[in-house]
């Protein structure tokens, strides 16, 4: 398929029939000049696909961009991201595609959102971020933990569009189980093509009114600036409600685990505030209810025995613990987090302390020397 931009209209070419919804509105000229642009073997003949107006000027802005996107997925969503990592690195604008592969949604949130916001390898090429989950709500949410990342789940070529043009969009997200494989790619390849403040059919395809480009002119920096706090208002202490509650706490021993304190804060079901000096270890346990629990600052690594995973948390990331699953915990800094049972707390241990260490040291390749 071949791009065209002829007097701020859209015109696409192609051996294949057009489909109903796309409608011709003005010859192919011979003589113009056209540059390749793979979506699919469907053509375009106006400005105008599956009844959604692509802004003006979009082909000249991807054919001068260039890309390099981070892509990852959950089980959910892993066949449609392949499908789309294919695609993208067959897109004329795309230097580099990064398959990160398949984790749970919000780790493979977390992992692109990290890698966009970090990658400066290259500064000819702006970093992106792809990702599916089942529903494409899931990753979305997360991945806008990271500040610098503006995640949308797009479900159509104007969804892209807009929201390329009025948030300036970096990472976008797909539902592996609601869009089919044309439509990502015709969603991806608009995200690509639309650059900020472009029209859309949020402007009506026409370009947007100086009041709202003087709003674009400042949008970008104080979006930056808001995980900082700024604002007219002074900012309180802190936004955060557990925090808040964690002011003032007195906290008690966990006498089975050395370093460690709580302060339960609601008993059933149980929640409670928790800290850890580092190098504190939790020695194999389980409990009768599942857990779920947010680092709030500080490392840690978890390793799930039950299900043979480990994880690394820090400031942030959530994990939650199915009822009965064995899990051993080694603290790597000083750390703080905040923990919700489905019941009441109770804790059976399943290995002494001193062998808990002996099984991380070996884990994490100490020798005596080192510890």
């Amino acid at each position: 398929m071949v791009v065209v931009d002829v007097e701020s209209s859209y015109f696409l070419r192609s051996s294949a029939q057009l489909p109903g919804s796309l409608l011709a509105t003005a010859p192919l000229p011979s003589s113009i000049p056209f540059s390749p642009h793979p979506i699919s073997d469907r053509v375009l003949l106006s400005c105008k696909i599956n009844n959604h107006h692509l802004p003006p000027l979009m082909a000249a802005s991807a054919c001068n961009r260039r890309f390099k996107i981070f892509a990852a997925a959950d089980g959910f969503g892993e066949p449609l991201k392949d499908a789309i990592v294919a695609h993208l690195r067959a897109h004329s604008s795309v230097a580099d595609v990064v398959d990160l592969g398949v984790d749970k949604y919000y780790s493979a949130a977390a992992l692109v959102a990290r890698n966009v916001t970090s990658s400066s390898s290259d500064p000819a090429l702006e970093a992106r971020g792809v990702l599916v989950c089942g529903t494409g709500a899931g990753v979305t949410i997360f991945a806008n933990k990271y500040p610098g990342v503006y995640a949308t789940h797009c479900s159509s070529v104007a969804d892209a569009v807009n929201t390329r043009s009025i948030n300036a969009c970096n990472v976008l997200a797909l539902s592996g189980t609601a869009t089919p494989p044309e439509t990502a790619a015709a969603i991806a390849d608009a995200w690509l093509a639309t650059p900020f403040r472009a029209p859309c059919p949020a402007s009506g395809d026409a370009p947007w009114p100086e009041d709202i480009q003087q709003f674009f002119d400042v949008a970008p920096q104080e979006m930056a600036s808001i995980p900082e706090g700024s604002g007219s208002a002074p900012a309180p202490d802190s936004a955060c409600a557990i925090c808040c509650l964690r002011k003032g706490m007195q906290f008690e021993p966990v006498d089975i685990m050395p370093g460690g304190e709580m302060r339960i804060v609601r008993q059933s079901p149980t929640s409670a505030y928790v800290r850890f000096k580092a190098g504190s270890v939790e020695p194999a346990h389980h409990h009768t209810f599942g857990h779920d629990l947010v680092v709030i600052k500080g490392k840690k690594k978890v390793w799930n025995l039950t299900k043979k995973e480990n994880y690394h948390l820090v400031d942030g990331d959530f994990l939650f613990t199915p009822a009965g699953d064995v899990h051993r915990v080694k603290y790597l800094e000083d750390t703080e987090f905040f923990i919700r049972w489905d019941g009441h707390w109770d804790i059976f241990l399943d290995e002494d302390l001193e062998t808990a260490r002996n099984a991380i040291d070996a884990e994490l390749g100490v020798v005596d020397s080192d510890k």
